[in-house]
């Protein structure tokens, strides 16, 4: 009889890859049976106690098997997503060996496996020089970053909306605290309130980093003060 030791998680991936939100995913894996003998079984993929994805009662060969999972609509709610799997034979449900970690990651196209890991990031404040500033007046942003993860090689961009406000290029990004100074910018305030996020370049995939804030500038004398 098939046993979960006979089992291993080779690969993982998600279809679409990035997988914005509310939208639907496949999953596929493949799943290395190191028995001499073909089984039957029912494949679970989970973050942490929760069923993300299944399927049930398929034929699992001695040697790899690709297995196509089910469209979900599972909604991603953490910060990172590891997944797990557990394999159901003869009504016991037992976890299932992984060759490395599987973890989706939160990029600003939306959750990603592919995507290396970055973070968590923070935006601890947001100023700019000089503040209020006046129309048509060259402007200068200042950025204090938080990296409770690895270093990072990254371009950093201010971005309100859709439109790039200033950006750093290829700048490293130390664990723990760090201020970054923006080159000077004649960004145009005008019209509406502009409220800035910013965005971190991690090969060529962009995050949006979380804010302890909101920062925008109002209509009236345009300035980040609270």
């Amino acid at each position: 009889m098939l046993q979960p030791s006979d089992l291993k998680i080779l690969h993982l991936e998600m279809n679409p890859d990035p997988v914005g939100e509310g939208e639907g995913v496949n999953f596929q894996t493949v799943v290395s049976n190191h028995c001499h003998h073909p089984g039957k079984a029912s494949l679970f993929i989970k973050d942490k106690d929760e069923v993300v994805a299944a399927v049930y009662d398929v034929t699992l060969r001695p040697g790899d098997n690709r297995i196509v999972f089910p469209q979900t609509s599972y909604r991603f709610h953490r910060q990172e997503s590891c997944f797990t799997a557990e394999v159901d034979t003869e009504r016991s449900r037992r976890p299932v060996d992984l060759a490395t970690e599987f973890c989706a990651w939160r990029t600003y196209q939306g959750r990603s496996l592919r995507a290396p890991r970055v973070g968590p990031l923070f935006i601890e404040d947001l100023d700019m020089s000089p503040d209020p500033v006046r129309p048509g007046q060259e402007v200068r942003f200042r950025a204090r970053l938080r990296n409770d993860g690895r270093p990072l090689r990254v371009d950093l961009r201010i971005r309100d909306r859709d439109q790039v406000v200033t950006r750093l290029e290829d700048i490293l990004l130390q664990p723990g605290y760090s201020e970054f100074l923006f080159p000077y910018t004649r960004y145009s305030f005008q019209g509406f309130d502009h409220c800035f996020i910013v965005v971190v370049d991690v090969e060529r995939t962009p995050y949006r980093v979380d804010a302890a804030r909101e920062f925008c500038a109002k209509l009236f004398g345009w300035s980040l003060r609270p």
